[in-house]
């Protein structure tokens, strides 16, 4: 996925003479977010639409695959070539990109939860603990020595916000409520923050690269999961708040479907995942919406949401295995 950063803000890393280990990139956990939350709107099929739990539980188990061989190859890269480690750590775009570590953690804890109970405590602490490290990592380079330019800004941004506003969704039911409190007021802080500065970014400045424009479905991410968590701390109650959390991640639906000719004239690039994960969240944020507000039109909205995520993330699937046979990913840039 390292085909995600846009040229003029490439860093040259010296280790890429070693192949294309080198080139392994932090943004293929966002593969891991596409099917945990796969797994999670499944499950949110099941108490809708009675679908199989089997359905949930296969894709549960894919997304722990594919975290553990993407950890893998992505800790040999840490350990055989460090310089490289470090460039992308280093890198203004890719750095924020880190927190799909732990993203993918807490959603595969949240997604164990209905199933393995003690399991999912374990992995959630692991999870949250992470990313309340990262996100500091990454707030502190953002605000240190660095230097960043209007271009280095994307919706990927988004994604350490994004990670602590996960936390609640399942942290609540695991028995750490103020935890999640902390989480989700660092979270909606930095995204009110960070949708301010994306948004002057878009508006203000040159486009966004092409390979860098599906990255714009994450603006998505932010409302719907923090819906989903507001509901788990206020208690289930569909409130004004939840509302206005839930109607904005439509708002941001509606501006990334005006963009949608343009995304989908772009050849196939691993940045395609970024399309997974907000679809997820979207899908099971409208379903319990027209749960707890009892709409008919809703449910059948999240079915239609439902339906285009498991397209999305199918196409995905086999795209990215086609494209690991013909050797197109994992190269410079």
């Amino acid at each position: 996925m390292s085909d995600v950063t846009p040229q003029a803000s490439a860093a040259p890393v010296a280790d890429a003479p070693h192949g294309r280990l080198a080139h392994f990139p932090v943004t293929f956990f966002a593969s891991v977010m596409g099917l945990a939350g796969l797994a999670l709107a499944l499950h949110r099929a099941e108490l809708s639409f009675g679908w199989p739990q089997w359905l949930g539980q296969v894709a549960l188990w894919a997304a722990i695959a594919d975290f553990l061989v993407v950890s893998v190859f992505f800790a040999l890269k840490a350990l055989r070539l460090p310089k490289a480690f470090a460039a992308e750590w280093n890198h203004p775009v890719r750095i924020a990109f880190f927190p799909a570590i732990t993203i993918s953690v807490l959603l595969i804890a949240t997604a164990l939860r209905p199933v393995a109970g003690d399991a999912a405590r374990v992995v959630w602490l692991a999870g949250m603990l992470g990313q309340g490290a990262l996100t500091l990592a990454v707030l502190s380079g953002w605000i240190g020595h660095r230097p960043f330019q209007h271009i280095h800004i994307s919706p990927a941004w988004f994604i350490p916000a994004v990670g602590n506003i996960v936390v609640p969704v399942a942290g609540v039911a695991l028995g750490f409520p103020e935890i999640s409190w902390l989480f989700f007021s660092a979270g909606l802080v930095f995204w009110v923050v960070l949708l301010t500065l994306v948004m002057n970014r878009l508006i203000f400045h040159d486009p966004l690269p092409g390979r860098l424009l599906p990255t714009l479905v994450i603006l998505i991410a932010p409302p719907a999961v923090a819906f989903l968590s507001w509901l788990q701390l206020n208690g289930g109650v569909l409130d004004g708040f939840a509302r206005v959390l839930f109607y904005t991640s439509l708002v941001f639906l509606g501006l990334v479907a005006t963009q949608a000719p343009k995304i989908l004239k772009l050849p196939f690039a691993m940045s395609w995942w970024a399309l997974s994960f907000p679809v997820a969240a979207l899908t099971i944020s409208t379903l319990r919406y027209a749960e707890l507000a009892q709409l008919p039109a809703l449910t059948a909205l999240g079915a239609v949401f439902l339906a285009l995520l498991v397209g999305i993330v199918g196409y995905l699937i086999a795209r990215t295995g086609l494209a690991i046979l013909r050797g197109e990913i994992c190269q410079p840039e």
